[in-house]
């Protein structure tokens, strides 16, 4: 915990208290909110539980800005053809499936714009559950933007994005990711002379994404708090008019703004974006036999009221080494009451021979049968096993002990893979009982 009055971006730990002023001496010492702020700022709270919560998982942050927040002109409704997970859109369906990744749009298309609905579940009002979105953009936002409805965990695959917030700024490249917490202001721009980001968003309505338990793993493994970066105090005083939108109860709503919301000068609490890079995770592996299951990629996880049932974990499978015996080494045939939406960020997938690609999706809903293709069947079956390292791969999951309902536009999209069901159609029987 220190103040950061210097020209860093970043402050170190998950889930810590954080202090940091862009002015010396922005922040009260003692009170919270006293009678009079330095430099005549407004003294706001922003609270992401409630007030009750127990310590360990009460999160609040106090603000110390120009303008509060209050400022603004009546919410209108705003449409996006593409955005919609409530009941009457979705579609709830066993099938595996899978889709391609999102073009470059032919039109100019900004962050928001971009997302696209792909499946989810529980509900927004209820607050339990997740949605699962892809994204594009070729341009930078105009505008800010805040979700009341939940968390959003961004995943880039391609192009690197920079994400100024109400709290600081966060520089956002392909195999990192960071989480905006539900109810901040944000703006998303492209960095530098990118011209086209794409990737993935997880809106997690329930729990806040927390550090997952390591049990006999020990201290040391998995993803280290002092990896997570919180942004620094950076604000804006600005005067102008300026378009703000909220996701509320799964719709878009609009208003207008007559100065920059970013006019935060110095906040302190748990309560904050984060970004993590996902190369510093330190990966748990068998060295003996038997494939681990993929709890132990766990990079952060959403509890549910159900102890060691997750709402969402966050996993990913990253270059690592495969060293075991006698072992088939790539996820084995398998159905789970998890549900499991993944993505892939770089490289193949172990378990995939083909058609699962950068920027693209699949889904294995509650109890649907999934595994290796044939290819991978075949090869992994029959290969000597020696050590072998897989490099130049990122892939990811979104599991769930919810079952995923599909989007309508998503279980239509020309980018579903309508055949994907015929990768494992060549898997033949090797049986024969006089051979044990």
């Amino acid at each position: 915990m220190s103040l950061q009055t210097d020209d860093r971006k970043y402050q170190s730990g998950f889930a810590n208290h954080f202090e940091t002023e862009a002015l010396a001496g922005a922040l009260p010492i003692g009170r919270n909110s006293p009678q009079k702020c330095a430099y005549g700022l407004y003294a706001e709270q922003f609270s992401g539980s409630a007030f009750t919560a127990p310590r360990e998982h009460n999160k609040r942050s106090w603000l110390y800005r120009i303008r509060p927040s209050v400022i603004a002109s009546d919410f209108v409704p705003l449409d996006h053809p593409n955005l919609s997970l409530l009941a009457a859109d979705v579609v709830t369906n066993p099938n595996q499936m899978r889709w391609e990744p999102q073009n470059d749009p032919s039109e100019k298309t900004d962050f928001i714009e971009g997302l696209f609905a792909i499946c989810g579940n529980g509900s927004v009002t209820s607050q339990v559950g997740v949605g699962i979105y892809s994204y594009v953009a070729n341009s930078d936002m105009g505008g800010y933007f805040y979700n009341s409805d939940g968390e959003m965990l961004i995943v880039p695959q391609q192009g690197t994005l920079y994400i100024a917030t109400e709290m600081g700024v966060l520089d956002l490249a392909p195999k990192e990711i960071c989480v905006i917490p539900r109810g901040l202001k944000f703006r998303v721009k492209l960095e530098g002379s990118e011209t086209f980001a794409r990737g993935y968003v997880c809106e997690n309505y329930g729990a806040p994404f927390e550090l997952p338990n390591l049990g006999p793993i020990g201290a040391n493994g998995l993803a280290s708090a002092r990896d997570f970066l919180t942004p620094v105090a950076n604000y804006e005083d600005i005067l102008g008019e300026f378009d703000l939108v909220n996701k509320f109860g799964g719709h878009l709503w609009q208003t207008t703004l007559d100065h920059s919301p970013f006019n935060v000068v110095a906040w302190h609490g748990n309560y904050a974006p984060y970004k993590y890079d996902l190369t510093r995770f330190n990966t748990i592996n068998s060295v003996s036999f038997d494939h681990c299951d993929p709890s132990i990629f766990s990079v952060l996880t959403s509890p549910s009221s159900r102890l060691g049932v997750a709402n969402c974990d966050f996993v990913i499978f990253p270059p690592r080494w495969m060293v075991a015996e006698s072992t088939f080494r790539p996820p084995w045939f398998h159905r789970n009451i998890m549900s499991e939406f993944m993505g892939l960020i770089e490289g193949v997938y172990d378990a995939k021979a083909e058609g699962f690609v950068p920027g693209g999706a699949s889904l294995h809903n509650t109890m649907s049968l999934h595994g290796p293709d044939v290819k991978t069947f075949e090869k992994a079956s029959n290969k000597d096993l020696e050590p072998e390292y897989l490099d130049k791969t990122m892939a990811f999951m979104f599991e769930s002990n919810l079952t995923y309902s599909v989007s309508k536009k998503a279980l239509n999209s020309p980018l579903r893979q309508k055949d994907y069901h015929q990768v494992w159609q060549g898997l033949k029987s090797h049986f024969d009982a006089k051979k044990p």
